[in-house]
């Protein structure tokens, strides 16, 4: 009987704070502005993070995990002087192919950027020169086509592999129509013979879409006038099919120590001293995107996180306000028997829905800007449901936090000399 008692009187608190909430709509609204502006900013920057990790685990998974990438580094001479830039050359990539018992699967690199032309239109695109090999390892499929063989890499013959965004920087072409026909490399005409399906950008500075793809020798000794060295070499170490974590791991681990081996002994490097060559794991190169991405991340929700604050001491002013505005009717109140309790649990109550109507509020504006993002910026977007859950926690955090001293001070007042306000 005491349980329903209280319990009663407790909806009975609950329904008179709702209505004095009712009763000055517009000031509650205006209120709960930042709230609702920091929650949304909250919830919209975490969506874009949580988007931008998704999409380079995808481009992980895609590339495989057992890819290392070796490039040139800088070299050292005598007191630790950088003494210029070492090279990898097509007998390194060779080397590694034929010395490594068959653990290594290798395709050499040579990019530049060059003037494409087609018809009447024209563009600055990425020129990537390799083996045939590198589709494979790198997961590439093709929509429209095929692919250039070892035979035409020999006899540096002038075929492309196109990226599936090429056709559109081109002219607008369809794909398919493009099969067979010309287009200009440097002024050099190549032979279109194949439409890579889409891959998606894998880092903020690399775009397989929009890359054409040619021989090696083709891209060393006809687009980059006799350019014998190399950008870099892509490595897949053969993993026996297992797929075990910690069984993958030892493979990558020999793979890796294959690599030092074989180019030490090609670049003539004693053991001990300083390699001229960086090896490099695609996963790792690519978490260190994704923490980069995940700390601007924090950043932006930190921004958003200011706005929660300022609108939190928004509402703690305006209860302090509603306590001296209702000073008369908290003494009526207590001299009709509310105690201290009900009076401060009336305020808390007051702070606490407006900061979850803000809550409410601002989570579905940021959920509505991860989509209008997504949809016309582009950026692929992710709204996590930890993160609705954490805003709306902060969120009535906020309204305890900032309305228990409002409550307090109105529980505080003597109901005589309240009664006695004006």
């Amino acid at each position: 009987m005491i349980g329903e008692k209280g319990s009663m009187l407790s909806l009975e608190i609950v329904a008179v704070a709702m209505a004095a909430i009712r009763a000055n709509a517009l000031r509650s609204m205006l209120t709960t502005l930042g709230i609702i502006i920091g929650v949304a900013a909250v919830i919209t920057m975490v969506s874009m993070g949580e988007g931008a990790q998704q999409q380079i685990q995808a481009q992980i998974e895609g590339m495989g995990s057992n890819i290392l990438s070796i490039s040139p580094s800088r070299q050292r001479g005598s007191g630790g002087v950088r003494s210029g830039t070492a090279r990898l050359y097509l007998d390194d990539a060779y080397a590694l192919r034929d010395n490594s018992g068959g653990l290594l699967k290798v395709s050499p690199e040579s990019s530049s950027r060059q003037q494409v032309t087609y018809l009447r239109w024209n563009d600055y695109l990425e020129v990537l020169g390799t083996w045939p090999e590198y589709f494979e390892m790198n997961n590439h499929k093709l929509a429209h086509g095929r692919l250039f063989d070892v035979g035409e890499d020999h006899g540096r013959r002038r075929v492309a592999v196109i990226g599936a965004d090429v056709p559109l920087n081109l002219g607008g072409t369809p794909p398919e129509l493009l099969i067979g026909r010309s287009i200009q490399i440097r002024g050099i005409t190549f032979e279109v013979i194949g439409v890579l399906e889409t891959k998606g950008s894998a880092t903020p500075w690399m775009n397989p879409d929009e890359r054409i793809y040619i021989p090696l020798n083709t891209q060393l000794y006809r687009v980059s006038g006799g350019r014998d060295y190399l950008g870099a070499v892509s490595v897949q170490v053969q993993t026996g099919g297992e797929t075990r974590q910690a069984e993958v791991q030892r493979f990558m681990d020999r793979g890796y120590a294959e690599i030092d081996r074989i180019l030490r002994r090609e670049h003539q490097i004693l053991p001990g001293e300083e390699a001229d060559f960086d090896i490099r794991n695609w996963a790792d190169l690519l978490e260190t995107v994704e923490e980069t991405a995940q700390t601007f991340t924090f950043l932006l929700a930190g921004i958003g996180a200011v706005s929660l604050l300022v609108g939190g001491i928004g509402i703690m002013n305006i209860m302090l306000v509603s306590v001296t505005e209702r000073t008369r009717e908290i003494g009526v109140r207590k001299a009709m028997g509310a105690t201290r309790f009900n009076i401060m649990f009336q305020f808390l109550v007051e702070s606490l829905a407006l900061c979850l109507f803000g809550g409410i509020i601002g989570v579905g504006l940021g959920w509505l800007g991860a989509e209008l993002i997504s949809n016309m910026g582009g950026m692929q977007t992710a709204v996590a449901m930890d993160a609705v859950v954490v805003a709306l926690a902060v969120s009535g955090g906020v309204g305890l936090f900032f309305g228990i001293w409002p409550a307090r001070r109105a529980a505080r007042l003597d109901p005589i000399v309240a009664l006695r306000y004006e």
